[in-house]
């Protein structure tokens, strides 16, 4: 995994919510900022790779954005915004396995067409007589 801690921006703003007169004189929320494009520790490859799979987070110049407001300080803000980040990183470098077919088993395939069977016969019992004679 590469380190890429020293590419970090860091904003702090007040935190929202309940809290008292401490809610109102610090800032404790703490916005990890981290320019994909402007990134020198990640190849192009990388970058590219980042830009598609995190677009959801991403802003419109390719910045990720991730704020922590969970507890009253900003050092542990600060700490659980770059374990999230490195789980997102982590997430989207990670290969996904590609899905084997399988077939169906024949008890399977029997299954499903004795289904089939008794809902058709159901039906069939629903239906009106016939009255031809």
């Amino acid at each position: 995994m590469i380190d890429l801690s020293s590419e970090f921006e860091f904003q702090t703003s007040r935190s929202s919510g309940p809290g008292g007169q401490h809610v109102n004189k610090t800032e404790t929320r703490v916005t990890l900022r981290f320019s994909i494009p402007e990134s020198t520790m990640l190849s192009d490859e990388q970058k590219a790779l980042l830009l598609e799979k995190l677009s959801t987070h991403l802003t419109t110049e390719g910045v990720l954005l991730i704020s922590c407001q969970e507890t009253r300080s900003q050092t542990r803000n600060k700490e659980i915004s770059v374990e999230r980040f490195n789980e997102l990183i982590k997430k989207a470098f990670k290969k996904k396995r590609k899905r084997i077919p399988t077939k169906p088993t024949k008890a399977s395939k029997r299954k499903r067409l004795e289904g089939k069977k008794e809902q058709g016969v159901k039906k069939q019992l629903r239906r009106k007589p016939d009255t031809d004679m």
